[in-house]
């Protein structure tokens, strides 16, 4: 037996590699994502001031910080027994919205979109955002980085620094907008509507046009049938900010809906001695380890598993394009999970068309936006971070110190998944020892399709990003070592 290892795994965020098992004849035995980096935000949090979680907990990721910014805001919230203003709640849907459009441009266009534009057989130095540019061209690729910047120039102007923001606080948020703020917001808002547009029309292009992606999508080897959870508003439409959670099973059959506080009689973990990230099922069915189908008790979460819990869009070009994926992939639900990637430009298109309706509501700019917390004691915070549901859970002591916080991150949620999949496309994929640079890019696929975090499922603050690949037999003795 042959052992692969593919270290690091690339464009992502975080630290990784993928071990891939081989039996005697070259075929795929076992595969699986180990994540060494260690676990660690949960334990610096404890004994910190609660107004000081959703400034701390931000430097879990310089990618996600405005969503674990919001769900700890939100955990707070109910910490101290306070409702946002109505004012504060469509601020910080705002500025979530600002966080969703420059983090889906950048899943795209930097670390999805090199498979498809330039191809999963390209050479390395290819496949990356500069060979997407030599593919798409100079202007475009321009467009691409003024309409990111302009998702972080939203969350600049709410949050008080595009990166890390500071704005929100238990009961409401630290600054109102101004008119001249409100006015720069709706321009930027509606270049990005238009831009989300253009992002679609060029996924119909090169992928939706080309049959070969097409198959590659609705093939076996990436193809997972599993339960999805996703939040929802009262009308079972999507809701990346607020809303009650809602997991399907594999025929799109409601399975359980919950809100924030009962989430711990919904998901368990479990733990495995291979990696740091912990595995999450549902509790009700058990952990049947790492197997798809109406057994077991895996889940995935982000882009496609929101669209699957939910019943539509809640903006009318975004329910457009949902019609459209559904159509064209076979139904509800779409099982594929290269569809994530469609799925993440239609969320791309809700958050550009919900922020263009926030930032015209006339409430946008009333100074009404803090009511004062009260006692502290235990809350718990959800929201939809780009890449699936977010949990933040405070204990707080009578001094508002915090005495316990466990975070239940969208990566984490998906490690099982995620696992799975790559399991699938190596199968799928390797036969008879057979293994190149172009294949085992592949196999990568089936987890980049997921976005996956991994600092912020292990709540990392340091990693490094060396590769190697190692082959052993059988026996477990090392027969090759491949390093690029």
């Amino acid at each position: 037996m042959r052992e692969i290892v593919i270290d690091p795994i690339t464009r992502l965020e975080g630290h990784g590699k993928i071990t891939i098992f081989l039996n005697d004849e070259g075929n795929v035995e076992n595969a699986y994502l180990q994540v060494p980096e260690l676990r660690g935000f949960e334990r610096f949090c404890e004994g910190r001031r609660a107004e000081d979680l959703p400034i701390i907990t931000t430097r879990i990721c310089g990618v996600c910080p405005v969503a674990h910014h919001m769900a700890s805001a939100k955990a707070l919230d109910v910490a101290f027994n306070v409702e946002p203003t109505e004012t504060a709640r469509k601020l910080r849907e705002l500025e979530y919205c600002g966080y969703f459009i420059y983090d889906h441009i950048l899943h795209f266009y930097f670390l999805g979109s090199p498979d498809f534009v330039v191809g999963p057989d390209a050479p390395p130095a290819k496949r990356n955002i500069l060979g997407v540019i030599e593919k798409v061209g100079l202007r475009i690729a321009k467009e691409v980085i003024k309409h990111r910047a302009y998702g972080q120039k939203i969350t600049g102007i709410l949050g008080g620094r595009p990166t890390h923001p500071v704005s929100a606080l238990p009961g409401g948020m630290s600054k109102a907008l101004s008119e001249e703020e409100r006015k720069e917001i709706e321009e930027m808002v509606k270049s990005c509507v238009e831009f989300a547009e253009f992002s679609l029309e060029l996924f119909h292009d090169v992928v939706l046009k080309n049959v070969d992606y097409v198959n590659l999508i609705k093939s076996e080897p990436y193809t997972l049938r599993t339960y999805y959870m996703g939040t929802v508003d009262k009308n079972n439409e999507v809701n990346l900010y607020d809303g009650d959670v809602r997991v399907v099973n594999q025929k799109g059959e409601e399975f359980v809906r919950f809100g924030p506080s009962e989430y711990l009689d919904i998901i368990e973990e479990h733990v495995e001695p291979w990696t740091y990230v912990k595995l999450p099922y549902l509790k009700k069915i058990g952990w049947k380890g790492l197997v798809d189908g109406p057994e077991s008790g895996v889940y995935r979460v982000g882009p496609l598993g929101r669209l699957n819990v939910a019943d539509g869009m809640a903006t009318p070009m975004a329910q457009q394009e949902y019609e459209r994926m559904y159509k064209t992939l076979g139904g509800k639900p779409v099982h594929a999970t290269l569809a994530f990637h469609w799925a993440r430009l239609i969320e791309l298109m809700y958050a550009a068309e919900r922020a263009l309706e926030l930032i015209t509501d006339e409430e946008i700019t009333r100074k009404d936006i803090r009511n004062m917390p009260r006692k502290p004691g235990e809350g718990v915070g959800i929201v939809e971070a780009a890449r699936g549901t977010l949990i933040h859970h405070y204990l707080l002591d009578e001094n508002a110190l915090a005495k316990k916080v466990n975070l239940i991150v969208a990566t984490t949620h998906n490690a099982p998944g995620i696992c799975m999949s790559i399991k699938n496309a190596a199968k799928g994929l390797i036969h008879n020892g057979n293994v190149n640079e172009g294949l085992l890019n592949m196999v990568e696929m089936a987890f980049r399709a997921y976005d996956p975090c991994l600092a912020c499922a292990t709540h990392f603050a340091i990693g490094e990003m060396p590769l190697k690949v190692e082959i052993y037999n059988h026996e477990k003795r090392l027969t090759r070592t491949i390093e690029r």
